[in-house]
């Protein structure tokens, strides 16, 4: 211990004995102060508030007034109980009986019967406290599919709360000793009423089911409908299959020589039109062959229009929404069975007569979708199994967006160059010819430069145009880059150009 000889411990005495306590109303002793009194524990009827002060230690008070004052005698002389009415902690119930608590304390405290896990029991009183219905009410409407007295997030959470094995046990056991339902909390006497539903669990599960039937039909519909239009479009499609055959045209004409000739292609290749370029760098592959489609095959422009909900289809899991009508299909099952055993349910025979032709239409919707879509993956050359919705529609779309792209890029280098020709024509210092917005913004950017260099002349420059041309690349940027006062921060298109086969959204 600290401030002990090295010689000295409670395990080990000066004479290799074991350390003796000390008397019980007495302190250790101390060779720098004499033997203090130890003090009891004061034990008061109501629980007090923590006096939040710094205590001295038996040894830090010699020397000092505390060793001559008796608090203790104070205590004698006063009535506390006025002390304790009026500073007790909130919340307390009537004085405690001293003598009372230490004859119990000698005594072992019943042990309370409890069916449920603390923490479940718990989480169950949260739970019944959301419903906000008596158990009666809530077992009723359970025992006839009461939908509107039970919201389906109420039900969904007491679903987690079906009786176990092991606490039917406990109910049996307590049932069979008889004892008064009255010991239990509200929670575990709400647990034995919810174990008497029959067929508690079907229950449930069917009240969830018919809740929740309509929502899920209406969402999964649509997606049904997508992969079905999107691939039977695409297949039946026969200016797509055109185009592919011009690009297959092109891509033997480059390879056969040197690869051999192909047979089809992977539709990924589809992108590699955009990657490659002419000699001259100004065009891509794509672009030459919308040329030639435009100008061989006019027919086929506009290919596109005979495809449909591409968009939508790409954003569907189909494996997903199989999944989610075979649920459906378990729950419907559930229900007819729930009603055979019970025919007298309103609730049960309204819903099967009314989502039966329902359930039925969605499970031929979803054989229709499956076989449609594999049908025209395998059409395409792609595996079903690799390829989902995801993956396979959206390669379409990039070649549309892209198509659409080169057209009016093509349209657009068009008028460019019959502006050019008009004006190489044109005699010159003629002012009669509107000035194109590309001239005009040439030459307010070459008019800017010299009013920069003319003010360079006057006063020392701050900008050194250099031999790559400075200041017509910070023109050029603050034209480009969009400009937000007091950001700090520019576009990173500062330092990369803008391809001229960029993809625009359809």
């Amino acid at each position: 211990m600290v401030g002990m000889s090295p010689n000295k411990g409670w395990m080990g005495a000066p004479w290799g004995g074991v350390w003796d306590p000390p008397p019980y109303d007495v302190a250790p002793p101390s060779p720098r102060h004499p033997t203090v009194k130890v003090k009891k524990p004061i034990q008061t009827k109501f629980r007090m508030p923590v006096f939040n002060w710094v205590a001295l230690k038996p040894s830090q008070i010699d020397g000092t007034v505390f060793t001559e004052l008796n608090d203790e005698k104070v205590l004698q002389e006063l009535d506390m109980s006025d002390f304790e009415e009026q500073f007790k902690t909130k919340a307390q119930g009537p004085a405690v009986d001293i003598s009372a608590l230490k004859v119990k304390a000698t005594q072992k405290a019943p042990s309370k019967v409890t069916l449920m896990e603390s923490n479940r029991a718990k989480n169950l009183a949260i739970t019944l406290r959301k419903g906000g219905r008596s158990v009666q009410d809530i077992c009723t409407a359970i025992e006839t599919y009461d939908q509107q007295a039970l919201s389906l997030d109420f039900l969904e959470l007491l679903l987690r709360f079906l009786p176990t094995e092991y606490e039917r046990t406990l109910i049996g056991k307590f049932e069979r000793e008889q004892q008064p339902l009255e010991e239990l909390s509200d929670e575990d006497q709400f647990m034995i009423r919810f174990s008497k539903i029959p067929r508690l669990a079907e229950r449930m599960n069917v009240m969830i089911f018919l809740g929740n039937f309509s929502d899920t039909a209406q969402l999964l519909m649509p997606q049904l409908n997508a992969i079905i239009a999107a691939s039977m479009s695409l297949k039946s499609s026969s200016k797509l299959r055109n185009i592919l055959e011009i690009v297959l045209a092109f891509g033997n004409y480059m390879n056969s020589s040197k690869r051999g000739a192909a047979y089809g292609f992977r539709l990924q290749s589809l992108d590699a039109l955009l990657e490659m370029k002419s000699t001259d760098r100004k065009q891509t592959l794509l672009h030459y062959l919308v040329r030639v489609i435009t100008e061989k095959y006019p027919e086929l422009t506009g290919f596109h229009t005979e495809l449909h909900f591409l968009d939508k289809a790409g954003t569907v899991s189909l494996d997903s929404v199989l999944q989610d009508v075979r649920s459906l299909q378990q729950g419907m099952e559930l229900t007819r069975k729930e009603f055979m055993r019970q025919d007298d349910s309103p609730v049960l025979k309204d819903f099967l007569k009314v989502n039966t032709e329902v359930m039925e239409k969605l499970q031929a919707d979803s054989k229709t979708a499956k076989e449609a879509y594999e049908s025209a993956v395998e059409y395409f050359g792609e595996n079903p199994k690799t390829s989902p919705p995801t993956t396979f529609f959206p390669m379409f779309m990039r070649f549309i967006r892209a198509y659409k792209k080169a057209e009016q890029d093509i349209e657009l280098w068009k008028k460019q160059e019959a502006a050019a020709k008009e004006a190489e024509s044109s005699p010159p210092g003629s002012q009669d010819q509107p000035e194109l917005p590309i001239q005009k913004a040439k030459r307010q950017q070459m008019d800017m430069i010299a009013e920069l260099k003319k003010k360079q002349m006057v006063k020392e420059p701050l900008i050194y145009e250099g031999k790559d041309g400075a200041i017509e690349d910070i023109i050029s940027a603050l034209k480009t880059v969009p400009f937000t006062a007091r950001t700090g921060k520019r576009s990173s298109r500062l330092f990369c150009d803008v391809s001229f086969n960029e993809e625009s959204p359809l």
